[in-house]
């Protein structure tokens, strides 16, 4: 059975959000604010978090920053009453995984943290299928229609990145940090040309995927049929 923490400072809130998870099947941790999250994540973490932005103490944006910072592959689930755009960019770009805007229909959050947990489960097997291309991160080796193709290094880790969380979008300084580093020294210039290249290996009528722009933030992953 998969634990969910739910931070929201809002007691009710953690009570219709506590309801909803657990007859949907899972277990539910709780947390007034992201310093209480943080403090009992060191007695046995969740498989994904579901977290308020506005909270005392520690906001949603601060505890997303630490558990990237500390438990990369935790996903975050954003439930806010903050919809803007401005606010959903500063997520993303905290290391938030999804958004759901308050008021919420219980459905679509259990669909949403369960879309998030399989998408980390790909992730952790190091292999990913994706339309009628396989990615074996441990060989490194693409398999398109039971061909091997080989591509540039950081094409193959940006793909993989893409392909492990289909759905979800993915801010450029996300993915800058995350395949060249910190202190890349280049400019987003850089990543558009790789998407651009990733494209162009990569048509959606052939291979059963697109690599979109959300305008404003950033870049996604789609399954086309």
């Amino acid at each position: 059975m998969s634990k969910i923490m739910i931070v929201d400072d809002d007691s009710n809130i953690r009570e219709l959000v506590r309801v909803l998870l657990r007859n949907g099947g899972f277990e539910v941790m709780e947390a007034s604010d992201g310093r209480d999250a943080l403090r009992a994540v060191a007695n046995g973490l969740p498989d994904l978090f579901v977290v308020d932005l506005m909270m005392p103490n520690m906001d949603g944006y601060e505890l997303c920053r630490n558990l990237r910072k500390y438990y990369e592959n935790l996903p975050v689930l954003l439930l806010t009453a903050k919809g803007e755009l401005p606010a959903k960019v500063k997520g993303f770009e905290a290391g938030a995984d999804d958004y759901l805007t308050k008021p919420f229909e219980g459905d679509e959050l259990l669909l949403r943290v369960k879309a998030l947990l399989r998408r980390y489960k790909i992730e952790a097997s190091q292999v990913i299928p994706i339309g009628s291309v396989v990615i074996d991160r441990g060989s490194f080796a693409l398999t398109i229609n039971g061909e091997t193709q080989g591509i540039p290094r950081k094409e193959f880790e940006l793909l993989f990145k893409l392909a492990g969380f289909p759905g979800k979008t993915f801010s450029r300084d996300q993915l800058i940090e995350d395949i060249w580093g910190y202190d890349f020294d280049g400019n987003e210039r850089t990543l558009d040309v790789h998407i651009g290249r990733l494209r162009e290996r990569f048509p959606a009528e052939s291979v059963g995927f697109r690599i979109t722009t959300v305008r404003g933030l950033g870049y996604r992953l789609e399954v086309v049929s």
